[in-house]
């Protein structure tokens, strides 16, 4: 194969990602949608298509070959390895009160939308197993380690300080983490769903990946990267450039191949989650940078991506 038909190939997985993102951006323009239409579809996709989608791919998948603990263990230390690098870049380069929302743009990726459409282009259904089994991991630590690095360097504007309590009954409660929590045994049991159910359930997960990545472009607002733009610049390449590529390199070096890397590798280089953006606002400010970052590393993942998945196919890494 070429470098062309290698290059073609790498396009027609992440230009159909990304170019759902942009007709986000063009619907919302238009003002075909509007944020009462984003704010409901959002809910939807979270607290059900996606956790459907989640659901019937581990229950059709093939644990024997998905399953592997290693890659689980990989991938958290390797989070938790990048959440400490930003740290300490914050504490040398980034003023005090804007390092927490610095560290969590840096590190935490929109694995579960972004990553998991990649991965599905990628490898199909087998992308999607490998991905929902480590988005237990991913919901986890992101969710975990944000909130330390909020809770640092930023107090609740109503000065009661962080309920830890209720974030943590959030995280368990959360729809993504029960749907891993319930497939998982069915799978291991082989138990199937009805027919009829099974077909319905994969109509009502089909919305997902369209419906959560237009929702995502709709929310992006480039008039917002005119402010704070050094440290916006400065999170987004940690965020798209560095972690990607260190990361994926010692999971290569570290023996993964294949699959697991490429599935290692566009976990690592999706942009910033949008629930940064939640998150930061509800743990008393920062909004204004997290939406820069995660407007700049979104646009930026449509070149990122596809040279990263570029590169590791002339390789032949993946």
């Amino acid at each position: 194969m070429s470098l062309l038909d290698i290059f073609l190939a790498t396009l027609n997985i992440t230009l159909p990602v990304f170019a759902m993102v942009f007709i986000g951006i063009g619907l919302k323009r238009l003002k075909w949608i509007d944020q009462t239409f984003v704010n409901t579809a959002s809910r939807l996709v979270f607290r059900g298509t996606l956790p459907t989608l989640i659901f019937l791919s581990l229950l059709n998948a093939d644990l024997d070959t998905t399953f592997n603990p290693w890659l689980l263990g990989f991938f958290a230390l390797a989070t938790l390895a990048s959440f400490l690098a930003c740290w300490g870049w914050a504490i040398l380069r980034v003023k005090r009160p804007l390092r927490g929302i610095y560290i969590q743009g840096a590190f935490r990726g929109n694995a579960g939308i972004v990553g998991l459409a990649l991965a599905a282009g990628m490898y199909g259904n087998a992308g999607l197993s490998t991905g929902g089994l480590l988005l237990g991991v991913v919901i986890l630590s992101y969710n975990v380690l944000s909130v330390i690095a909020l809770a640092t360097y930023q107090e609740r504007q109503d000065g009661t300080g962080v309920d830890w309590a209720s974030i943590f009954r959030h995280i368990l409660h959360n729809p993504l983490i029960l749907s891993v929590l319930a497939a998982i045994p069915l799978a291991i049991l082989d138990i199937n769903l009805p027919k009829w159910l099974d077909t319905s359930g994969h109509y009502f997960a089909s919305l997902t990946l369209p419906l959560a990545l237009i929702c995502i472009g709709a929310t992006l607002s480039t008039r917002a990267l005119r402010q704070g733009y050094r440290t916006t610049f400065s999170a987004s390449i940690a965020k798209m450039v560095v972690i990607p590529a260190v990361a994926t390199w010692l999971a290569w070096a570290c023996g993964f191949e294949g699959r697991e890397l490429g599935v290692l590798f566009l976990f690592f280089a999706s942009p910033t989650a949008a629930a940064a953006f939640v998150m930061a606002k509800a743990m008393g400010g920062g909004e204004t940078l997290t939406a820069n970052i995660i407007a700049l590393t979104t646009l930026l993942a449509s070149i990122t991506v596809t040279a990263g998945v570029f590169v590791l196919r002339v390789s032949g890494l993946i």
